[in-house]
């Protein structure tokens, strides 16, 4: 489970967000392009935009479900 207190610097303000357990497998770049990106530096993603529209949120829903390590965290904000 995503842990807030381990959470990118670079994850857009909002509900979601991306820890350091992030393995950089690309399913979330791949599931919710418009909201994830990767920090080419470092190998892992981060939100890079909070959704914006019921199909975003759940594009963005559906890439922490589906997280292999769980990485993708929800604040519920």
């Amino acid at each position: 489970m995503a842990d807030v207190a381990n959470k990118y610097p670079d994850n857009a303000p909002g509900k979601y967000y991306v820890d350091n357990q992030c393995i950089d497998c690309d399913l979330c770049r791949e599931t919710a392009p418009d909201n994830f990106m990767r920090n080419e530096d470092g190998g892992y993603s981060y939100v890079s935009k909070q959704p914006a529209t019921p199909e975003e949120e759940e594009r963005c829903k559906e890439a922490k479900e589906a997280c292999p390590v769980e990485a993708i965290g929800d604040d519920g904000a």
